[in-house]
């Protein structure tokens, strides 16, 4: 106890370091959105027919996407939802470079009654890193 109590600012700091290396962890559990990974996100593909939403801008969807995925950038999302309510029973799978742009799309498909919405984790990057299949 003494030792906490010379160092205070010692310990502080090592707290505050830890909750900033789990944060992320923590906002993505209390976020409610589901994550999957590559291998879970294509067997939901082949196994269950899911749709792939790429939310990330024109240009980049132009430099490589996951084939057959529909296109709708994050900007444009709430404005383009009617083009997805065929898709409500199906899973989807919303991809973007690294997943920070498919989390929000997730809450935004969430609050519209889409019910099974995944975020690709890392996204793009992890997709090409897999060696997985890219359509130009």
């Amino acid at each position: 106890m003494h030792f906490i109590q010379q160092n205070i600012w010692l310990v502080t700091l090592a707290v505050v370091s830890g909750v900033m290396l789990l944060w992320p962890e923590i906002e993505r559990r209390l976020s409610g959105v589901r994550h999957v990974g590559v291998l879970q996100a294509t067997q939901l593909i082949n196994q269950r027919d899911a749709l792939v939403l790429d939310v990330r801008e024109d240009k980049e969807f132009a430099m490589g996407h996951i084939p057959n995925s529909k296109h709708i950038p994050l900007g444009q999302l709430g404005t383009r939802l009617t083009e997805l309510a065929k898709y409500k029973a199906r899973p989807i799978v919303v991809n973007c470079r690294s997943g920070a742009r498919s989390s929000r799309a997730c809450g935004v498909l969430g609050k519209q009654g889409f019910g099974e919405v995944y975020v690709l984790t890392g996204g793009m990057m992890a997709w090409e890193q897999a060696n997985l299949p890219v359509a130009r």
